[in-house]
């Protein structure tokens, strides 16, 4: 018997977060024109390279997680907050909770940002979950295992979205979860043609709020 979806469970970075404005200010922090640092950062993804690769190209031996701290201790720590959700998510979590599905957050995120999501998000889904608390980060497969060891129900049951096929879909399939490819963001942009895109998404979307009625009709395949 096929499974049904019980869980929906989402990244954060340009799924649930628009990274324009965070993006912007570490333009900023590096002394970088904000168009020439997006440039360089669509042209790293087209490339298939790690996008930490972009603070590289402007300041070799640049290490995230110490300028993180630097910023913090600038007065200028990363942010982001209502303003900065995609205008379908909050509908798109209310409409999915009323469908009855176990909602979950997990990304590649600071203690710091994890601290930010609960603040936005406690009431509305039933786990956050971030690399910084698991010690493990997306596309590492311990990353998925953690997921999975959160929501109550089987793999097959959980629909893991994303914006990236390397990231977030691949590895999740791979533990056996559904898949679902919200195209917004650069990487999303930039995948959303390539055949693996194509293919192994269990739902390509163009708005959160699509996940819903797709979801309903998975389910009832088959009856």
């Amino acid at each position: 018997m096929s499974s049904e979806i019980r869980a929906v469970v989402f990244d954060v970075g340009e799924c649930l977060v628009d990274e324009t404005r965070e993006y912007g200010t570490w333009a900023d922090w590096l002394g970088v024109p904000r168009h020439t640092f997006a440039a360089m950062f669509g042209a790293v993804i087209a490339q298939g390279r790690d996008y930490r690769d972009v603070f590289q190209e402007f300041q070799p031996g640049f290490e995230l997680y110490e300028q993180r701290e630097a910023r913090a201790a600038a007065g200028q720590p990363e942010h982001f907050g209502e303003e900065d959700l995609y205008p379908d998510v909050r509908p798109a979590l209310a409409q999915l909770r009323a469908d009855g599905l176990w909602l979950g957050i997990a990304g590649n995120q600071t203690v710091r940002a994890g601290k930010i999501l609960r603040e936005l998000f406690s009431e509305d889904v039933d786990f956050i979950g971030t690399s910084d608390d698991w010690g493990a980060s997306k596309p590492d497969v311990e990353f998925f295992r953690r997921v999975a060891e959160a929501v109550p129900f089987e793999n097959a049951e959980i629909l893991y979205v994303g914006d990236r096929v390397d990231n977030d879909l691949r590895p999740a399939v791979q533990v056996g979860m559904e898949s679902a490819l919200v195209r917004r963001g650069p990487w999303a942009t930039i995948q959303w043609s390539s055949e693996e895109a194509e293919k192994l998404p269990t739902f390509r979307v163009e708005s959160l709020v699509e996940l819903s009625g797709n979801i309903i009709q998975f389910n009832g395949r088959g009856r």
